[in-house]
């Protein structure tokens, strides 16, 4: 049973949570890396320079929606993808553990299953901008 009271918060949580994550994903390359560098590390892989530009701006535009409830539902749909791609290109060969060597793909498949649920579960409390469709009835 849905305790219809909290769970909104429960989705402002895990909204929060993931949009941090996020921001400090996306901060890693800015600060970190540098957004040079990060290009380079994807031409290492073989996806386009361009793409590490896209990818940051992406993750800073999905953080902030999450974190302040602009279309949410449709804001953790939308960042899937940038975890789909970090599995596929980096963490799917290192194995399942995120320890390992590498980095596995672990905690990027959690944070796509939070995203998910953010997904599933609805805007939760203090969205600022409910998502336009899939309201509860």
């Amino acid at each position: 049973m849905i305790d219809s009271r909290t769970a909104p918060y429960a989705v402002l949580l895990l909204r929060l949570a993931l949009g941090i994550l996020f921001l400090a994903h996306a901060g890693l390359k800015l600060f970190v890396f540098t957004p040079a560098g990060t290009a380079g590390y994807f031409a290492s892989l073989g996806l386009p320079a361009s793409l590490a530009y896209v990818t940051i701006v992406w993750e800073i535009a999905g953080a902030l929606a999450l974190i302040l409830g602009v279309w949410p539902r449709l804001a953790a749909l939308a960042v899937i993808p940038v975890l789909l791609g970090s599995i596929f290109t980096v963490h799917g060969a290192a194995g399942f553990f995120f320890t390992n060597t590498g980095g596995g793909w672990e905690f990027p498949a959690l944070w796509i299953i939070g995203l998910i649920a953010v997904a599933l579960a609805g805007d939760g409390a203090h969205a600022l901008r409910p998502t336009p469709f899939g309201k509860a009835r």
